[in-house]
C-alpha cells in the first residue's frame, strides 16, 4: 500500500513538472513558429494572396463559395505579410511555408507531374481555377510583373514582393497582356 502512494505521488509530481512550464506543441507548429524569426541580419520577401477580381464577378463565382470564409469582404485572403527568405527559396516555398503557418488550404500538381516542370496552383483557399468562370485561375507577379516561368523556378531575391492573385479573365482582369493564338 505504502508502495502504491509513492508511485502515485511520484508520477504526480512528474506531471506537475511537465506542465507547469512546459508548452506542448506539434513539431510542425515549433517550426513554423520558430524558423522564420525575422532578425536584423534577415533577408526578408513579402506574400499577399488576394481574389479582389471575384468581386466583380460574383455571379459565375461557384454557389458553395459564396461565403466569408472562401472570398473575404474586401478578397484579400492574406494582407501582405513579411517572411525569412531562406538560401534559394523560389515563390512556391515561401507560398508552400505561408499558407501552411496561416492554415490556408492549397492544393498544387508538382513539377514532376506536368509538362512545364514546374509546381501549378490548382486551389488555393478552396478557390479553384474555373471556380468563377471558364478563364479563371491562380497567377502570380514578382515585384509588379508577371514572370515568364513557373513559381517553383523562380528563385527570390532579397526584398521581393510575391502577389498570388486570382483571375477571372485570363489575367486581362490584372492588367496581364494576353496573347492570342
Amino acid at each position: 500500500m505504502r508502495k502504491d502512494i509513492l508511485i502515485i505521488g511520484f508520477v504526480i509530481l512528474i506531471i506537475a513538472v511537465l506542465f507547469s512550464g512546459t508548452k506542448i506543441q506539434s513539431v510542425e507548429d515549433y517550426y513554423q513558429t520558430h524558423v522564420d524569426d525575422i532578425t536584423e541580419d534577415s533577408e526578408t520577401i513579402f506574400i499577399t494572396i488576394e481574389a479582389t477580381t471575384i468581386l466583380n464577378n460574383l455571379d459565375q463565382l461557384d454557389p458553395e463559395l459564396k461565403d466569408e470564409k472562401y472570398v473575404p469582404k474586401d478578397g484579400i485572403i492574406l494582407a501582405k505579410s513579411e517572411y525569412v527568405l531562406r538560401k534559394n527559396d523560389t515563390v512556391f516555398d515561401v507560398l508552400k511555408r505561408t499558407t501552411r503557418h496561416n492554415k490556408i488550404h492549397l492544393d498544387f500538381q508538382g513539377a514532376s507531374e506536368n509538362s512545364f516542370k514546374s509546381a501549378y496552383i490548382k486551389g488555393i483557399n478552396h478557390i479553384y481555377e474555373y471556380s468563377c468562370g471558364s478563364l479563371s485561375g491562380w497567377m502570380y507577379e514578382v515585384n509588379n510583373k508577371f514572370p515568364d516561368q513557373g513559381l517553383s523556378r523562380y528563385k527570390l531575391k532579397d526584398g521581393d514582393e510575391i502577389a498570388l492573385r486570382y483571375t477571372c479573365d485570363l489575367g486581362r482582369d490584372l492588367g496581364q497582356e494576353v496573347k492570342e493564338y
